[in-house]
């Protein structure tokens, strides 16, 4: 059977639930080591998710970090040329200049404490203020993303989760329909906009469960966190190449 390839945000996600929970999925993911690759897509920073693989019984086999902004490949995090330089090229180099110039004007924004890759993130208060300061921002270039009722990002437009993995699995030679994403809040909406199959585990944010409402290729599973994302990944190892009869099926917790 060809590896099935799970790109899986981590908080609340691949490491959400209970511990028990946790320990399930990884303990599967261990069994079946040589028939996964492990992808983890996330906002945290590759620092971050050096730490988190030196303590996991799971270490992913590339990462893509900073909601799309970093990528590295195996163990040592090495850099992938290619993406690398569609990264740079997307965000000026006077970005963070002309970021604060605007952020400046609205004190609501706070700055999250550490980020890295080609992004700047701050958490939010008010939603108005927050949607025209992304408003100012989106006519000068950039794209923001709201999520989670508290994270601001502004990234390089066009770059988010979704379309730095579909780059990275061409970079690396990896098929779409073996991919199976996996997520929670609206910083996750991009990866399922690729259409490529997904699961969003129950403890989703309501207002991704809202954006996926069109998606028949997300799964909306009834478990949450990890329990979650082995509830679909199992189902979708085996069968192989399901994405079809997911969307046929739109994906109820009861359809398959």
């Amino acid at each position: 059977m060809p590896k099935t390839i799970l790109a899986t945000d981590l908080d609340g996600t691949f490491l959400g639930g209970s511990e028990a929970q946790r320990a399930a999925l990884y303990a599967w993911i261990a069994q079946r080591r040589s028939e996964i690759v492990l992808i983890f897509v996330s906002g945290r920073g590759l620092d971050f998710m050096r730490q988190l693989a030196r303590e996991l019984p799971v270490q992913p086999d590339h990462v893509i970090g900073d909601v799309g902004t970093s990528v590295a490949t195996g163990a040592d995090f090495a850099p992938i040329p290619t993406l690398d330089r569609w990264l740079d090229a997307a965000w000026p180099s006077d970005a963070s200049r002309q970021i604060d110039a605007i952020v400046g004007q609205h004190p609501t924004l706070q700055p999250q404490p550490h980020h890295g890759g080609r992004r700047r993130s701050y958490f939010y208060g008010r939603v108005e203020a927050a949607q025209v300061a992304a408003s100012e921002l989106q006519r000068l270039g950039f794209d923001t993303l709201m999520s989670d009722n508290q994270y601001f990002d502004v990234l390089p437009r066009g770059v988010r989760k979704g379309s730095t993995l579909l780059r990275t699995l061409a970079a690396l030679g990896l098929p779409e329909h073996r991919t199976l994403v996996a997520g929670d809040t609206l910083n996750d909406l991009s990866m399922f906009q690729t259409g490529l199959t997904g699961v969003a585990v129950s403890n989703r944010e309501a207002g991704l469960e809202q954006a996926i409402a069109p998606h028949g290729n997300v799964y909306r599973s009834a478990q949450p966190g990890a329990a979650g994302v082995l509830d679909a990944l199992a189902r979708f190892h085996q069968q192989g190449d399901f994405n079809g009869f997911i969307s046929g099926h739109r994906l109820s917790q009861t359809a398959v």
